[in-house]
C-alpha cells in the first residue's frame, strides 16, 4: 500500500458512524482530522453544555467526566483499527476494551472545549492491539493514557 493510500485526511461523522458501532448518547467522535492506517488518528469532540452528563457532574462546575475522555480515545482507536483492517463493526463483532494503563488526567475538560485526541498504535499481537492516547485542549494536555483492546466475535 503506498503512503498515500495509507492515509487519509478526513472522516465526517457519515464515515464515523459507519466504522464506530456506538451510537446517540455514546458517540464521542465528532470528526477525524487525520488518520494513517496501521499507525496513528487525530480525531476531534466538541464538548457541548447540552451533553446528557453535564446535569449530573457537576449541576453548578459542568465537567466532562475523565472516563468518557478516555472513551473518546479508546473510540478513536476503534476507527483505526477498524480503518487498518479493513474491516466495520457488524453484529457479530464487538470491539473491547481490554484494558487501561498509566492514565493520568491533567486539566478538567468544561463545555464550550473541543478535544483533540491522538491515538497510536503501540502493537498489534495475537488479536490484541496496544495504544497510546493523548487528549488535548488548545494545545494542553487534559489526559493520556494507554489502553489495549480486542475485537469480539459475539
Amino acid at each position: 500500500m503506498s503512503d498515500t493510500a495509507a492515509s487519509a485526511t478526513s472522516m465526517d461523522i457519515h464515515e464515523i458512524l459507519d466504522h464506530l458501532p456506538h451510537r446517540y448518547p455514546f458517540v464521542l467522535i465528532d470528526r477525524v482530522l487525520s488518520i494513517d492506517l496501521g499507525k496513528e488518528i487525530t480525531a476531534l469532540k466538541n464538548v457541548s453544555v447540552n451533553e446528557p452528563y453535564f446535569p449530573g457532574h457537576f449541576p453548578y462546575h459542568p465537567v466532562m467526566p475523565g472516563v468518557l475522555i478516555i472513551e473518546a480515545m479508546a473510540q478513536a482507536a476503534a476507527i483505526l483499527s477498524f480503518k487498518t483492517a479493513s474491516k466495520k463493526p457488524s453484529d457479530d463483532s464487538v470491539y473491547y476494551f481490554a484494558g487501561i494503563d498509566k492514565a493520568r488526567f491533567k486539566k478538567p475538560v468544561l463545555p464550550g472545549d473541543q478535544i483533540i485526541l491522538n491515538v497510536k498504535i503501540d502493537r498489534i499481537l495475537n488479536g490484541i492491539w496496544k495504544y497510546t492516547g493523548v487528549a488535548t485542549v488548545d494545545g494542553t494536555v487534559v489526559a493520556e493514557a494507554s489502553m489495549m483492546c480486542i475485537l469480539k466475535t459475539i
